[in-house]
């Protein structure tokens, strides 16, 4: 098991306060969501739909089958509830601190439809969920939570997950050469390793059921990998 100690400064340095005033900054759309990347949209709902694909085959479930209710974690506008769980799920609720963006996600067509269910407006670190979710898929909002709010946070996701259910943690990948996790001062967040993650799992009682790389994104841009996590 990789030592947690190693980047408890670096750790140390997320402040959620800088990481909201940063997402408050970023106009609500789908560039902004993606960095100004809003071609790899596309690519990465199209890998998660490929992926949850292989992941309920692997355990025996045909995917025409919809689940009952799932959530998007750090959902920003909506985007992957809109392009991919509500196409799996016939309920997804929505975890999202921004205001800008959670109002954006009860305009779109989709909640007139009834596939929201509840929109928590809340960062993760202080989410305490209440209903029981087939899949919990957290992406690309990890970097904010310190490992010890990560670990509070996935502890905290155990109870509620279905039986049969898993957590999906969809996250870039640190490329630091010294095999170090990777601080951006920028949105105030850290890009762990993959070592990291898998102590982390580990530590709250999690096992890795199925990963893999998103392939297809752009040189330049970090690895992505796919986490199916469920209890062990």
């Amino acid at each position: 098991m990789v030592s947690l100690e190693s980047t408890t400064a670096l750790d140390a340095q997320i402040s959620q306060a800088d990481a909201l005033r940063y997402w408050n900054s970023i106009p609500a759309t789908v560039n902004g969501m993606l960095g100004g990347f809003p071609h790899v949209s596309r690519i990465d709902l199209r890998g998660s739909s490929v992926f949850f694909e292989k992941l309920r085959r692997l355990h025996s479930l045909p995917p025409p089958s919809q689940l009952q209710r799932g959530v998007d974690c750090g959902a920003g506008i909506g985007r992957i509830t809109a392009g991919f769980l509500s196409k799996v799920c016939q309920i997804v609720d929505i975890v999202e601190p921004v205001e800008k963006f959670a109002s954006e996600v009860r305009s779109q067509k989709m909640s007139g439809e009834g596939k929201v269910g509840e929109v928590y407006m809340i960062g993760l670190q202080d989410w305490i969920p209440s209903e029981k979710y087939d899949v919990i898929w957290i992406q690309w909002c990890l970097g904010h939570l310190t490992d010890q709010e990560l670990e509070k946070y996935l502890s905290r996701c155990l109870p509620v997950l279905k039986s049969g259910g898993w957590i999906v943690v969809k996250e870039n990948v640190s490329t630091d050469p010294d095999g170090e996790d990777m601080f951006d001062e920028e949105d105030s967040s850290v890009t762990r390793t993959d070592a990291k993650f898998r102590s982390l799992f580990e530590m709250v009682g999690l096992k890795i059921s199925k990963t893999e790389v998103q392939t297809g994104f752009p040189k330049g841009l970090y690895p992505v990998k796919f986490y199916a996590l469920q209890p062990e």
